[in-house]
């Protein structure tokens, strides 16, 4: 069998039960050296072998784990965050499915989520913002015509940015260009819930600089909308005494 795990967005302690518990079980172990936290290993048993996908290949990374997992291992594929968003999984998935070995997901917690613990943010404000986009800017990975910067920022919603720290002059202008007015919230986590994380809000005019001064060029979640003021917002209905629910009446 093969798990692939989320190893959560660098906090130790932010992986999951299950995925801590599938890590002590596994005699091999496939990890995104570049970016998952190097402390969730120690979890690993000793006679464990373990190798750092950020030196290999995709057919160099399947043939390891298709050849331990036809031997009965379990194998772990561990993968920084949630390995459903940007986790170039679906590649490795269709490969196992070719070789007929079967594989589960167990979920993490990704950097959106955890930039906004770090951030103490809601991201769903009512009269403010109901929606979250999680995109990216393209790089060498092309994004759908359909998805560009320019479309999302036209809703003016809440909008996490991954991957694109090193680009913010030309995300900023289309973000602008695209719908959101200059001076709106913005915000740049690096590293979040790690412990040498680094988070500064600031208006979306001025991002390109704050990261300038700060030296970040990669590994930092970008955060714009409304919402990062957490302001102008109305009380939810859920808790209202006028309101009722399956489990409350309202009051009069």
């Amino acid at each position: 069998m093969v798990y692939f795990v989320g190893a959560g967005p660098g906090a130790v302690d932010l992986i999951t039960v299950r995925g801590r518990e599938l890590i002590a079980r596994a005699d091999l172990i496939v990890y995104a050296g570049s970016l998952v936290n190097p402390q969730l290993l120690e979890y690993a048993k000793e006679e464990c072998k373990i190798y750092n996908s950020a030196t290999m290949t995709l057919e160099e990374v399947m043939d390891v784990m298709i050849s331990a997992a036809k031997k009965g291992k379990c194998v772990i594929r561990l993968h920084t965050g949630d390995p459903s968003i940007y986790g170039a999984i679906r590649e490795q998935m269709d490969a196992l499915i070719e070789a007929e070995i079967p594989f589960e997901t167990c979920p993490g917690v990704s950097a959106a989520f955890g930039a906004a613990s770090s951030l103490n943010l809601e991201y769903t404000l009512p009269d403010v913002s109901q929606s979250l986009i999680l995109t990216r800017m393209e790089g060498r990975t092309k994004v759908p015509p359909k998805e560009q910067i320019e479309q999302f920022a036209a809703h003016q919603s809440t909008m996490a940015i991954y991957l694109s720290a090193g680009m913010l002059d030309e995300l900023t202008d289309r973000l602008i260009a695209g719908g959101y007015d200059a001076k709106t919230p913005a915000a740049i986590v690096y590293k979040a819930t790690w412990p040498d994380e680094e988070k500064y809000i600031c208006l979306l005019r001025d991002l390109p600089e704050v990261a300038r001064i700060h030296q970040i060029t990669k590994t930092a979640l970008v955060l714009v909308g409304p919402v990062i003021a957490q302001q102008g917002y109305q009380k939810s209905c859920l808790y209202a005494a006028d309101f009722s629910t399956e489990y409350r009446k309202a009051k009069e």
